[in-house]
């Protein structure tokens, strides 16, 4: 080494970004897909992607506005033509009034939505201070709580429970809103559980929210994590806590298209709110945009337009081609001994509970001591690669998630699959 090179052993990250682990979900799947390129037989139910293409009416209208020239720089918060058309399908379809543009913004990803609109609710709590807090049900989406601590809240985890369908009750939140309450996050249809919040369920629970709003605590928010809206089964209707006036200005709509339009890596999202708050809020989502990934690719957004005006056909048809796969998965999984799966309303997700296999082993001399060790058993031994389901919080400890994304022979073979891996456990 150079006598005049500086020793790089006490250089550190920040703790900010020490205290949160990798996605649990895209480890399982990278270590799959290692796999299965290194010859292994291995079947992955993993990450929540459709295995549809893209719709050839979005693909054209991107390579389209490609020939156009559209590969310059656009407004961090989206051109005003997909913000209209967000605007006018959230009013149209989720009955969301008083939107215009100035109340939308367009993001790389739902996920990006929330992350920015996190970034504009919490601070970093000064010394001696309590942070602001974000209720959480669980178990919920692995990404959630990172979001929440990178922005410097603090999370409140509300555990929902099978019994009660895997859904908040109005109740549950009495409980825990407080004069620090920032957010309360929502996730209708729901991952990982599959569950469905009907109408009736959301008013009672958006009133109760508006209650508890104006007598405990002022700066209350709902982040209504609405992106599966269009993968809902059993005639449940989806039911956007933003149509309800009572909380209505006090709620942020996050969607996108990677679920309804097989457009996971457009990187396609948006985030909605309406009133002076929304506008306002909006406008400190552009800020966030402007100082770090600017707008999204310029040729992406009149594939947008084109994702939010003319696919109902293909929303139609992969709705009942899912509610196909559910019905495998939900027969299938409560066949096999020491495994039960709750009804799957929407989504795309069974979340089966194994504890009755906990504390058994493997063939191979693993114990399986939790639903950590359950997965990686379960592709080590058995070639199925799931998520376990402690990386979702709550009683997620119990329960392993398969996402059923996948043609049904590939369903059938790996609940035939994973019923071996059962009965050989001693």
């Amino acid at each position: 080494m150079n006598s005049t090179t500086t020793p790089t052993t006490s250089l550190t990250l920040s703790h900010r970004v020490n205290s949160i682990g990798p996605s649990a979900t895209l480890r399982i799947t990278a270590k799959a897909n290692a796999l299965q390129k290194a010859g292994k037989d291995i079947l992955i139910f993993a990450a929540g992607e459709p295995d549809t293409p893209t719709p050839e009416v979005v693909v054209e209208a991107a390579v389209q506005a490609l020939r156009n020239g559209e590969t310059r720089y656009k407004p961090a918060l989206g051109d005003v033509a997909v913000r209209e058309a967000i605007a006018h399908k959230l009013t149209t379809q989720n009955r969301i009034q008083g939107l215009t543009k100035d109340h939308v913004a367009v993001t790389f990803g739902a996920k990006q939505a929330l992350y920015n609109a996190c970034q504009c609710l919490f601070d970093v709590a000064a010394t001696g201070t309590a942070p602001a807090e974000a209720i959480i049900p669980v178990p919920s989406w692995v990404s959630y709580r990172p979001i929440v601590e990178l922005a410097g809240g603090k999370v409140v985890t509300l555990e929902t429970l099978p019994e009660h369908g895997f859904k908040p009750r109005p109740e549950d939140f009495r409980k825990l809103v407080n004069e620090r309450t920032r957010a309360v996050f929502l996730n209708s249809p729901n991952n990982p559980t599959g569950a469905v919040i009907s109408p009736d369920e959301m008013r009672a629970i958006a009133e109760e929210l508006a209650h508890l709003a104006s007598s405990v605590a002022p700066n209350l928010v709902i982040l209504s994590d609405e992106i599966y809206e269009n993968i809902i089964f059993d005639g449940m209707q989806h039911c956007s806590p933003g149509s309800i006036e009572s909380i209505a200005d006090r709620t942020i709509t996050i969607n996108g298209l990677s679920k309804s339009a097989s457009m996971t890596g457009w990187r396609a999202g948006y985030a909605a709110c309406p009133g002076s708050f929304g506008a306002e809020l909006i406008q400190g989502m552009g800020k966030v945009q402007e100082q770090s990934a600017s707008n999204v690719t310029s040729f992406v957004m009149p594939a947008m337009c084109a994702a939010l005006t003319q696919i109902d056909d293909h929303i139609k048809r992969m709705r009942t081609s899912f509610e196909e796969r559910s019905r495998i998965m939900y027969e299938g999984l409560n066949t096999i001994a020491g495994v039960t799966c709750t009804p799957i309303r929407g989504a795309f997700y069974a979340f089966p509970d194994v504890s009755a296999l906990l504390g058994k082993t493997t063939p191979k001399g693993t114990k399986l001591a939790n639903s950590t060790i359950f997965a990686e058993a379960l592709l080590d031994e058995a070639g199925i690669a799931v998520i376990q389901g402690a990386a979702f919080e709550g009683c997620g400890d119990k329960h392993i998630r398969f996402s059923f994304a996948k043609h049904v022979d590939t369903l059938r073979s790996g609940i035939t699959r994973f019923e071996r891996f059962c009965t050989t456990l001693s």
